[in-house]
């Protein structure tokens, strides 16, 4: 009898383990039976002295050039490191660090400063190779023109310059005058199409300028709230459409032509769209992912964030990946929103992730300036393997 009753109790908690595992695989594992894996490779610190003062804003996505993933920080500079086990190649030191993301071409490497410079430098060696002095810290990412050899981006202080690429001397420059109490830090890069740039800035305008001349087509003001004007993230071309959101507005499809609104819908933004299919996804300032359809406006699915607001997003192995400002790393289905893994470095992230699906790799930079590699995969399910 005491036998029996053990034997029982042990198939019944066998059954309950089953059931359990069973439960947790169901809620994750996608129609071909697998689930979805992540776990971190290597983290190290992008800092090479320990940093006590006010946490900074780590903003910067990881750049993958060739053998090597470029990353700056908020406290000391700019490095670059070896994909498969974080050692440093080399390192630029910049006061005070750098906070937006950088730009790579063709042997170069182009971002701003929070030192108020702006710079070239070679992406294989980390030289200078020029340097240009702006009216303030660059917080936003550049764009390189490669038809004519420009680089553009936004300052701190609402200048959109142009700059030669080869030598760092300034073309043009267009300067917007802003009169509000209240402005949320960031900027966005500039979006060329046709030999046309668009630009969203802190008044709460989009403008359209030639990009040769910086000579202005059109401008319309988007963002009209009396607290937060901003139009910090970047613009996204998509054909003849331009979609851009502002702080706390709203997002728009706008004609490239005109400057005419398409569409528009409730709920702002700080980041760029990311086109999927027939999907526009992208982040609130109010903590939610949502997809919508590209042709209309209209809601597909939408994410709550738990922790904080979400980064700009990327596409993964089918997956939107995108950071928590106080929490994870998150992965969800793009077709439905649901949530299928997550990583948690400490101390959330700001900075959108950089995909590398070839080697089954993300990397991002965390809230406390800490660069990671994290492996993430599609795997078979041990209950398949099994029963097979």
């Amino acid at each position: 009898m005491v036998r029996n009753q053990l034997r029982l109790a042990i198939l019944v908690g066998v059954g309950f383990f089953t059931l359990s595992s069973c439960q947790s695989f169901f809620e994750k594992k996608d129609n071909q039976g697998r689930v979805f894996k992540v776990h971190a490779d290597w983290v190290r610190a992008s800092y090479d002295i320990p940093f006590e003062k006010n946490r900074k804003s780590h903003r910067m996505t990881p750049i993958l050039y060739k053998d090597m993933v470029l990353q700056g920080n908020s406290i000391d500079g700019m490095a670059a490191y070896k994909p498969e086990n974080g050692e440093v190649i080399w390192k630029k030191k910049i006061e005070n660090g750098v906070e937006a993301t950088a730009s790579e071409f063709k042997g170069r490497v182009y971002l701003g400063g929070a030192d108020s410079y702006f710079y070239a430098l070679n992406s294989k060696t980390g030289q200078e190779v020029w340097k240009f002095k702006a009216q303030s810290e660059n917080i936003s990412e550049p764009l390189y023109d490669q038809k004519e050899g420009r680089v553009f981006f936004v300052s701190g202080s609402h200048i959109l310059y142009a700059l030669d690429a080869e030598s760092g001397q300034q073309v043009w420059s267009h300067s917007r005058q802003d009169s509000s109490v209240f402005s949320v830090r960031g900027g966005g890069q500039p979006a060329l199409s046709q030999g046309v740039l668009y630009a969203g800035f802190s008044d709460g305008s989009l403008v359209a300028l030639n990009a040769k001349t910086g000579s202005v087509n059109w401008e319309i003001q988007l963002n009209k709230n009396k607290k937060f004007k901003d139009i910090d993230s970047s613009p996204v071309i998509d054909g003849d459409r331009l979609y851009i959101s502002g702080f706390d507005d709203k997002l728009y499809c706008i004609s490239l032509q005109k400057g005419d609104v398409i569409w528009k819908i409730d709920g702002g933004g700080f980041s760029e769209v990311n086109i999927f299919g027939n999907k526009i996804i992208y982040s609130t300032s109010t903590g939610q992912v949502v997809a919508i359809n590209r042709e209309n406006g209209q809601k597909l699915w939408t994410y709550n964030v738990k922790n904080g607001v979400a980064t700009a997003s990327k596409i993964y192995k089918g997956l939107v990946v995108f950071g928590e400002s106080q929490g994870r790393l998150v992965f969800l289905d793009a077709d439905t929103g649901l949530e299928k893994n997550h990583f948690e470095p400490g101390h959330g992230l700001l900075s959108s992730p950089a995909v590398d699906e070839k080697n089954n790799r993300v990397y991002f930079i965390s809230g406390e300036g800490n660069l990671y590699s994290i492996h993430a995969d599609w795997e078979a399910h041990p209950f398949f393997s099994f029963i097979d």
